[in-house]
C-alpha cells in the first residue's frame, strides 16, 4: 500500500496543479489496493479534509462504500507530509 507522501506525489505527477481531479487509476494500484488506499485516506480525518472523491467518466471504485472514479486533493495536504 502506498503511504501518503507517495500519494501526494504520484498525484502531482499527473495533476498540473492542487485541487484538479484526477483519474484514480492514473495511480497504477490494482482495483483491490486502490479502494483498500483511497478508503483509508478518507476515513482518517485529518486527510480526509484535503481529499474529495468524485464520479465521472471511466473506471469505478469503491472508496469507503462509494462509486468514485477521480480524486482531487487541496495543496493544504503538505501540512501532513
Amino acid at each position: 500500500m502506498m503511504n501518503l507522501r507517495q500519494i501526494v506525489e504520484r498525484y502531482r505527477g499527473v495533476a498540473a496543479r492542487f485541487g484538479e481531479a484526477v483519474a484514480l487509476e492514473t495511480f497504477g494500484l490494482s482495483p483491490e489496493e486502490t479502494s483498500s488506499t483511497f478508503t483509508a485516506l478518507d476515513e482518517d480525518y485529518h486527510i480526509s479534509r484535503f481529499v474529495t472523491f468524485s464520479s465521472a467518466e471511466g473506471r469505478q471504485y469503491s472508496i469507503g462504500g462509494n462509486a468514485a472514479t477521480h480524486v482531487r486533493i487541496e495543496e493544504g495536504i503538505q501540512s501532513l507530509l
